[in-house]
């Protein structure tokens, strides 16, 4: 690994779910959009909302309350739709990430970051980069090319086609 990626900052952009804060790096954000209508598409997994169209393309949105089984949240004025873009061994997979708001966008030092917390076998933190701090709370820092199996990506990958 390249030891000044290792040392150096990164950006993140901070979204809720609930009443819990995450982040996910800046590099893998394309933009936000306001929630807009979401066509549900029948066959797909639970946590799939549907599809979007972003300026003609198909683009799947994933409800990430569903993802991480939590409460099912209402939909309200500061709702909205991340666009990522997940890497796979073929290519980027680009899909839409439901939040219930969008925060800020901040930097961490690698000083400020936990490693992900060793829970039990059975609970799968592979996802998570590290546990950021910030005014004494804690920010889960996803890794979003591994939030997803393959399997998930290309179920959502056919949604958009």
């Amino acid at each position: 690994m390249n030891e000044t990626l290792s040392t150096s900052s990164t950006q993140y952009l901070t979204f809720t779910l609930g009443a819990e804060v995450f982040a996910v790096d800046i590099s893998k954000i394309r933009e936000v959009l306001e929630y807009t209508s979401v066509t549900k598409v029948p066959r797909t997994p639970g946590f799939m909302c549907g599809v979007i169209n972003l300026r003609g393309s198909v683009v799947p949105v994933v409800d990430m309350r569903q993802k991480f089984n939590m409460a099912q949240g209402e939909k309200s004025v500061n709702t909205c739709i991340i666009i990522l873009e997940i890497a796979q061994d073929d290519g980027v997979v680009v899909m839409g990430a439901l939040a219930d708001s969008v925060r800020e966008v901040m930097e961490l030092e690698p000083g400020q970051i936990e490693p992900p917390p060793k829970i039990s076998m059975r609970l799968r933190t592979d996802f998570l980069k590290g546990m950021g701090k910030q005014d004494g709370r804690f920010i889960m820092i996803l890794d979003i090319d591994k939030m997803f199996s393959v399997e998930e990506l290309s179920s959502v990958q056919n949604t958009s086609n």
